[in-house]
C-alpha cells in the first residue's frame, strides 16, 4: 500500500494500530500532543503535524483514537480541527464516544463532503498490539469499502454493522456494558464461594469450563486479579465513562438499564477510592473490602 493514512491519538491502542499500518506499507501523517509517543514511529517513516488540521490537509483517510467525546469533538469539530482540513474525505473514529456523538459528527461533516464512519475496537490493548482487534464500523458503505484493507492492518474481525451512522457505537456500548457487569457480578459470587470456604483457584477452575464462563472470568479474573496484578489494560475511569454513554442511550431509546446503572456505582466507588486512571479491574477490590476477602491465589496443601 501507498496511500497516506491520517492518525490522531497515539495512546495505548492508536500507537500500536499505526505500528501495524506501518508494517503494511501505509504511509502515515500523524498527530499527537506527546512527542514521545510519535518519536518510535517517525523513526520508522511517519511524519508528524501541528494540528488535526495539517494531517486533514494532506490525507484523505483520517483514523481518530482518542479517549473521551469531548477530544474527539475538539480534534474533529474544533478550531484547527480535521473538519477544516481540504484533503480529507473519510473520518473513521475508533474511539468509544457513543451513537449521539457519531450521529453529530455524521451531519457536521457531510456538511462538508466528508464521509464519517464510526469504528470502535475490542480486543484491548493486546488486540492492538497482536493487530487482532475487531472492528465494528458503521456508516456509509462505500466509505467502509475504500477503508476495509486499512481496518484489516489491525483487524482480525471487522464487521460493517449498516449505513446507519452510530451502529458501531452502540454495539461497543453494548459489548462493554457486558464486560463490567459480568466483572462485577461474577466477582460477587466468586467471593461469596470463598466466604462459604471454596478455594479461589478451583472454582475458577471449574467455572471456567461450565455455563458461567466468560471472558472476564477467563482473562481479567483468572488472568490477572488472581496474582494481584490489576493489569487487563483498559483503565477504570474509562470504563465508566463507557458505562455512563450506555446510561444515557439507553434513556434516550426507552430501553431498561437497572443492570447499569447498579454496575456504575461500583465503578464510580473504585474511582473515589484511589488513582481513576488505575485499570478496571481494580474495581473488584470495591467488592472484596465489602466482603473482607480477596479473589488471590492460595497455597495448595
Amino acid at each position: 500500500m501507498s496511500e497516506n493514512i491520517g492518525f490522531i491519538g497515539l495512546g495505548a491502542m492508536g500507537q500500536k494500530m499505526a505500528r501495524h499500518l506501518l508494517d503494511h506499507g501505509f504511509a502515515l501523517d500523524l498527530y499527537d500532543p506527546n512527542p514521545a509517543a510519535l518519536a518510535p514511529l517517525l523513526a520508522r517513516g511517519a511524519r508528524s503535524h501541528a494540528s488535526p488540521r495539517e494531517v486533514a490537509d494532506v490525507a484523505e483517510i483520517i483514523l481518530v483514537c482518542v479517549p473521551t467525546p469531548e477530544i474527539v469533538e475538539q480534534v474533529v469539530l474544533g478550531e484547527n480541527g480535521v473538519i477544516q482540513g481540504e484533503t480529507v474525505r473519510i473520518l473513521v473514529d475508533h474511539s468509544t464516544t457513543g451513537p449521539s456523538m457519531a450521529r453529530r459528527l455524521d451531519q457536521a461533516l457531510k456538511d462538508r463532503g466528508i464521509a464519517a464512519l464510526d469504528a470502535p475496537l475490542a480486543g484491548g490493548v493486546a488486540g492492538a498490539e497482536a493487530g487482532t482487534l475487531s472492528v465494528m464500523v458503521g456508516g456509509d458503505a462505500s466509505a467502509y469499502a475504500r477503508c476495509e484493507a486499512v481496518f484489516a492492518s489491525f483487524g482480525r474481525k471487522v464487521v460493517h454493522i449498516g449505513d446507519q451512522a452510530g451502529l458501531g457505537q452502540t454495539l461497543k456500548l453494548v459489548n462493554n456494558m457486558i464486560v463490567g457487569a459480568t466483572l462485577v457480578a461474577t466477582s460477587e459470587a466468586l467471593l461469596f464461594g470463598i466466604k462459604a470456604g471454596l478455594e479461589p483457584r478451583q472454582m475458577l477452575e471449574i467455572l471456567n469450563v461450565s455455563t458461567a464462563r466468560s471472558y472476564t472470568s477467563e482473562n481479567m479474573l483468572a488472568g490477572t486479579v488472581m496474582k494481584r496484578e490489576f493489569d487487563f489494560g483498559f483503565r477504570l475511569d474509562l470504563m465508566r465513562k463507557d458505562i455512563r454513554l450506555f446510561l444515557a442511550e439507553a434513556e434516550a431509546t426507552g430501553a431498561p438499564a437497572f443492570t447499569c446503572a447498579v454496575v456504575k456505582q461500583f465503578f464510580d466507588q473504585a474511582i473515589n477510592s484511589g488513582e481513576p486512571s488505575r485499570d478496571m479491574t481494580h474495581v473488584v477490590q470495591v467488592l472484596e473490602s465489602l466482603a473482607q476477602v480477596r479473589i488471590e491465589e492460595r497455597p495448595r496443601v
